[in-house]
């Protein structure tokens, strides 16, 4: 394995830590994780690119790994999310890079983007779409397939686990940090084919008292080491005994900031850099090809390419040599190379 080297932005307002491989003077690409994750799940990635001359740079978000973890959830807005990358690409000489960001990572990726055009040179969004006026249940819910979700037996859709986080965050967090070894091996499977166009367990929290009913803790799950290499998972369960998942959920309690955050975003949160989505088959919350979720990405992108891979939800995970392989051919194509 390529060695990723360990360092950390400080500011007064925040300390981010970031993995980084490759040759500093090389073109620069930056990982933005999701939940519940760590820089470190983009290892295949950051190995792909390094090798080939990319300087490649991963940090753990706020509230994850080694970086900082404010205790208020306001604190984990995204317009806080896009100010810790701001000052990261200040720290890494400012030099327009190419954004990739996986599930809450793709929103804070596509704000920067939007937001900050001149510290980008194109965009990759992986798993969950670009949605201009922002990342929220409010912009989430019209865009649920009725006809899998009726809306009197399913209100949020496969939203449904989102709208939980929001009424029972206490409850959420206290389940979840029960065994974090368990939750994060349950939360870690593959995608399966047989699911797709199927509900969702993420639409039915409410109906049975939480994401582990009244169990309240995950059940004994054995990690997948095709997803996390084991060494690797056992960093991102440390990570997660010493912050637990408090940090991690509250992403999810801003979305009347993030709405407003992205309406502050000119032209209507139009990303005028190229942009490419990759859409993973079996994914049951976020596939845009059984639903409607990309048509405001599709309305909001002015150069937007999109490719799909037969996977689940967690895409640089479960295909590590195909997700490279498809950015790389965009960057190609769009000669951002």
């Amino acid at each position: 394995m390529m060695q990723l080297v360990s360092h950390s932005n400080r500011s007064p307002r925040h300390t981010t830590h970031y993995l980084e491989a490759g040759p500093a003077d090389g073109p620069l690409i930056i990982f933005l994780h999701g939940w519940p994750q760590i820089g470190l799940m983009w290892r295949a990635q950051i190995e792909a690119f390094a090798a080939e001359g990319w300087r490649c740079v991963a940090p753990d978000m706020r509230g994850y790994g080694s970086s900082s973890a404010p205790t208020a959830s306001n604190d984990y807005a995204l317009e806080e999310l896009v100010g810790d990358m701001v000052e990261l690409h200040e720290h890494l000489g400012a030099r327009p890079a190419i954004w990739v960001g996986h599930d809450w990572g793709s929103p804070v990726a596509g704000a920067l983007s939007a937001l900050h055009p001149a510290r980008s040179r194109g965009v990759v969004l992986i798993s969950v779409p670009y949605f201009p006026h922002g990342f929220a249940l409010p912009n989430l819910v019209p865009l649920i397939d009725r006809d899998l979700y009726p809306a009197d037996q399913y209100p949020d859709g496969q939203w449904d686990y989102y709208r939980f986080y929001l009424t029972h965050f206490e409850q959420t967090v206290g389940d979840m940090d029960e065994d974090i070894t368990a939750t994060l091996a349950s939360l870690y499977r593959p995608g399966n084919p047989a699911s797709a166009g199927k509900i969702s367990p993420s639409a039915l929290l409410t109906a049975n008292g939480g994401r582990y009913g009244s169990a309240h803790r995950a059940l004994p799950t054995a990690p997948d080491p095709a997803l996390w290499p084991p060494a690797d998972f056992d960093v991102l369960v440390d990570a997660f005994r010493q912050r637990g998942f408090r940090p991690a959920n509250s992403w999810y309690l801003n979305d009347a900031a993030n709405i407003g955050y992205l309406h502050s975003a000119p032209e209507g949160g139009r990303l005028g850099r190229p942009t490419l989505f990759i859409n993973g088959d079996w994914d049951p919350i976020c596939d845009i090809n059984r639903s409607r979720l990309g048509e405001p990405m599709q309305l909001a992108c002015e150069d937007l390419s999109a490719t799909n891979l037969p996977a689940g939800h967690w895409l640089p995970l479960e295909r590590k040599a195909e997700v490279p392989r498809a950015i790389r051919t965009w960057l190609e194509t769009k000669m951002l190379w």
